[in-house]
C-alpha cells in the first residue's frame, strides 16, 4: 500500500464511496473512523464505489481515540482550511496517514491545535469558497503523494 487515507467521522456516503474507489485505484488503504453519518450498507455508498467495494482494503475504528491508539507509531499529515502549509510541502513517504475531517465541520479543534506542525491545506484561489468537496480534496492529495513517490 502506498498511502493511508483516513476519514474522521465521514457524513456523506457518496463521498466515502468515491474515496473508496480512489483508494483502490491508487493502491491506498482506507481508514474510516466512527461515528458515520450513514450506514455502510447505504446504497449511495455502494453506488459511488460501484462494484469495487469488496476489493478495497478498509479498516474501521470505533473512535478517534481508537484510531490513534492503534496507529501510535505512524506518521501523519492532517488537512484543514486552517492549515498554513500547502499540501505539496508534505514529504510524502510510503505508509503516511493522510487525515481528513468530516464534511460539515472538518477536523476537531483539538486535532488542529495538537498537530499544527503537520497541518496542511489545499490552496484556494477564490474568496468565494471555504473549502473543496471532500472526495476532490482527497484525490488532489493522493495524486500529489503518488507523484512524489514515483
Amino acid at each position: 500500500m502506498a498511502l493511508n487515507i483516513v476519514l474522521f467521522e465521514p457524513e456523506i456516503p457518496n463521498n466515502t464511496g468515491n474515496i473508496g474507489r480512489l483508494a483502490l485505484a491508487s493502491g491506498s488503504k482506507l481508514h474510516l473512523v466512527k461515528p458515520f453519518g450513514f450506514e455502510l450498507s447505504d446504497s449511495r455508498l455502494k453506488r459511488a464505489g460501484l462494484d469495487y467495494w469488496q476489493h478495497l482494503d478498509v479498516v474501521i475504528y470505533d473512535s478517534i481515540a481508537a484510531f490513534f491508539s492503534d496507529n501510535k507509531e505512524a506518521q501523519f499529515a492532517f488537512f484543514s482550511s486552517h492549515g498554513e502549509q500547502p499540501h505539496w510541502d508534505i514529504k510524502f513517504e510510503k505508509n503516511l496517514f493522510l487525515i481528513f475531517g468530516k464534511e460539515s465541520a472538518g477536523l476537531p479543534k483539538s486535532i488542529i491545535e495538537n498537530h499544527k506542525e503537520h497541518l496542511y491545506k489545499i490552496p484556494l484561489y477564490s474568496e468565494h469558497i471555504r473549502s473543496l468537496n471532500l472526495a476532490n480534496a482527497v484525490a488532489i492529495v493522493i495524486y500529489e503523494g503518488l507523484r512524489q513517490l514515483q
